[in-house]
C-alpha cells in the first residue's frame, strides 16, 4: 500500500489535473465507482487504478477491483490520507483511474444517423451533461468544433456520468465538419434565438441529421448559420432571452428523437 503523498505514482495522478499534462501523456482521470466501472465495461485502456480500501463501502466497488485485476489492469492500493490528497470530491468513493484518451475521426461517424455538434463549448458541466443527454435519448455521437473546454476535463468526465465512454466524440474544425456533413448526406440543423422555424414544425428531410449548437457566449456565427439547412429556435414565453446550453440541447434532442 502506498502511504506517501510524494510517491511518484501519486504525483503522476495529481499532474493529470492539468490540461497540459493530460495532452502530453494522452491520459485523463476518472474518479468514482460508477465512472470507473463504465470505463472498464466499455473497454477503454486503463493505465493505472488506485483505490483506498478504507474508503470502499460497496460490494460493487470490491467486485470492480477484482474484475480489473482479472483484466490485467494495474491496481494499486493507497491509504485514505493519500487518496484524500488528490480526490476532487469531499466524500470520495475511494477509486480513481488514469485512462488513455481516444482520438476519433469524422469518417467513423458517417454511418450514424443522429448526431450533435457544438462550437467551442466553454463550460465543462454543460459538455458532460450534453454527453449524458445524448446517451439518454439514444443519439449516436458528438462533434466538438473549434476547440473549447477539454473533453477530458475532470468535470466533463464527472458530469457525463459514464456517457463519455459510450458516446463517440470527434474533435475537428468547422470547415472540415461542414464539408463532411454535406458529403455524408446529413441534414444540418442549426440553433439560434433568431431562427424562424419552431422545433415542432421542423421537417426532417431524411433520417440523418446533426443538431448544431453554438457556444454559451456567442452562439453561431453568420458563416456557421449559412452552412445550415435549417435554423430552429425554442419559444421563450417568459422574460428570459435564452436557456442554458445543456438544457436547450436536451429539449431539442428529445424533440428531434420523438
Amino acid at each position: 500500500m502506498i502511504t506517501s503523498r510524494s510517491n511518484p505514482l501519486v504525483k503522476e495522478f495529481r499532474a493529470l489535473d492539468q490540461r497540459k499534462n493530460r495532452s502530453e501523456r494522452g491520459l485523463f482521470l476518472v474518479e468514482g465507482i460508477h465512472n470507473v466501472g463504465a470505463a472498464v465495461e466499455a473497454d477503454w485502456v486503463i493505465e493505472n487504478l488506485l483505490y483506498a480500501p478504507d474508503l470502499l463501502t460497496s460490494d460493487y466497488a470490491h467486485d470492480l477491483i477484482a474484475a480489473s485485476v482479472k483484466k490485467d489492469i494495474r491496481c494499486q492500493s493507497v491509504s485514505a490520507d493519500v487518496f484524500h490528497s488528490f480526490a476532487s470530491k469531499e466524500n470520495p468513493q475511494g477509486i480513481l483511474a488514469s485512462v488513455h484518451q481516444r482520438e476519433l475521426h469524422l469518417e467513423e461517424l458517417s454511418e450514424f444517423e443522429h448526431l450533435a455538434a457544438i462550437i467551442a463549448p466553454q463550460d465543462p458541466g454543460n459538455l458532460g451533461t450534453i454527453l449524458r443527454t445524448l446517451d439518454a435519448v439514444g443519439a449516436n455521437g458528438l462533434v466538438l468544433l473549434e476547440g473549447g473546454v477539454d473533453l477530458y476535463h475532470p468535470k466533463v468526465v464527472r458530469a457525463s456520468m459514464g456517457a463519455l465512454f459510450w458516446v463517440p466524440v470527434v474533435r475537428t474544425t468547422f470547415d472540415g465538419f461542414a464539408s463532411w456533413g454535406k458529403s455524408s448526406s446529413f441534414q444540418l440543423i442549426g440553433t439560434s434565438a433568431h431562427g424562424e422555424t419552431d422545433l415542432s414544425s421542423l421537417e426532417l428531410n431524411n433520417k440523418k441529421w446533426i443538431l448544431l449548437l453554438g457556444n454559451e457566449q456567442k452562439g453561431l456565427s453568420r458563416e456557421q448559420i449559412a452552412a445550415c439547412d435549417d435554423l430552429v429556435a425554442l419559444p421563450m414565453r417568459g422574460r428570459g432571452r435564452s436557456l442554458n446550453l445543456a438544457v436547450a440541447a436536451g429539449v431539442l434532442l428529445y424533440g428531434l428523437m420523438k
